[in-house]
């Protein structure tokens, strides 16, 4: 098992303690991690890893989502490992490649764990997308660049985003876990 490998399954038993509730979710990800193709590559149709962040501004009350061109849903930034096994870089890069904002600073514990379904777009057929997500803290500026991998971008408040019915479950999901981060710092 390659290093980062070995630390990705480290940080997926981290995980798993801190959120016991999402055993099934993990195991998923083992199962994916165990394979012996390369499921860090888009290439793996069957389903490979993606990474994503949950950007949060200085203050930690804002995120920074991006509605997503081929979606067309308000979604976190984030995209393809393209055979980085690396997923806590992968995060940081699309962040700053999604966003244009200088100084991101990203913490290296995975913050959710999310299997989504992709449909067909372009001749590539639907997939599943083993989404790792990391919190990414903006920087001085939060000025951002809409790339043209996004329809918009826009810092939306956590606290309503938690309970908005029209928001992505995953998103609501991750606004929780944001919430409940910032309670138990209190």
């Amino acid at each position: 098992m390659r290093a980062e490998d070995a630390g990705f399954s480290a940080a997926l038993d981290d995980y798993a303690f801190r959120h016991p509730g999402e055993q099934e979710t993990v195991a998923l990800f083992r199962e994916l991690l165990a394979d012996t193709g390369d499921p860090f590559r888009r290439e793996r149709l069957a389903g490979h890893f993606t990474a994503s962040c949950w950007l949060v501004d200085r203050a930690g009350e804002r995120v920074l989502l991006t509605h997503h061109r081929k979606l067309g849903m308000w979604l976190q930034l984030g995209g393809h490992a393209d055979g980085e096994h690396d997923l806590v870089q992968v995060a940081l890069r699309e962040a700053e490649e999604e966003s244009g904002l200088p100084g991101l600073r990203v913490i290296p514990d995975i913050f959710d764990l999310d299997r989504h379904w992709i449909p067909e777009h372009k001749g590539v057929p639907a997939h599943w997308h083993y989404d790792v997500r990391y919190v990414v803290h903006a920087g001085e500026c939060e000025e951002f660049v809409v790339s043209p991998e996004s329809l918009d971008l826009a810092w939306r408040g956590i606290d309503a985003l938690a309970i908005d019915p029209a928001a992505d479950t995953s998103l609501r999901r991750m606004a929780g876990k944001w919430r409940a981060r910032r309670q138990d710092a209190r």
